[in-house]
């Protein structure tokens, strides 16, 4: 009988433990890609999945249909940080939905600056090949805040 019971407690304490790996390789992901962006000056090269991403962007424009093979985004300025990220996973190890605050200033190349970027950002995202990747997101505004001033990918 105390052999089931350590058995129970070892497997609950594993699933325990697993259940968190989604949750914390999602939300390194979101820092480690904002850390690049921060580091280099643009986005890094694959963060969409290879079935693209449903995106509803902080300018309110309408959805956007963000393809794997968009490019690059370059900025003349990137000063935002993710804030307060909590990650709810939906199946261990394949998918989530990542909720968190984006805050600060930043300026792609070509466009206008935005120096009060203040956004709420919910984030699907789902893993290929080992690495996690955006399949839809929305970003809005927080009162008091900016979004992006980008209405479409063109």
């Amino acid at each position: 009988m105390k052999k089931i019971s350590y058995l129970a407690a070892a497997l609950c304490c594993l699933s325990t433990a697993v259940l968190a790996d989604t949750a914390a390789e999602v939300q390194m992901t979101i820092e480690k890609n904002n850390a690049y962006t921060k580091a280099n000056m643009q986005s890094p090269a694959d963060p969409t999945s290879a079935k693209g991403s449903m995106e509803f962007w902080s300018s309110g424009g309408l959805m956007q249909s963000v393809p794997a093979s968009s490019s690059v985004q370059k900025f003349e300025r990137f000063g935002l940080t993710p804030k307060h990220i909590h990650v709810i996973t939906l199946e261990e190890g394949k998918s989530a939905v990542a909720m968190y605050y984006s805050e600060g200033a930043y300026q792609p190349q070509g466009m206008a600056l935005t120096s009060n970027y203040l956004t709420r950002v919910t984030e699907v995202y789902v893993k290929e090949n080992g690495k996690w990747k955006v399949r839809a997101a929305h970003f809005s505004p927080v009162s008091g805040g900016e979004g992006t001033k980008q209405t479409s990918l063109d």
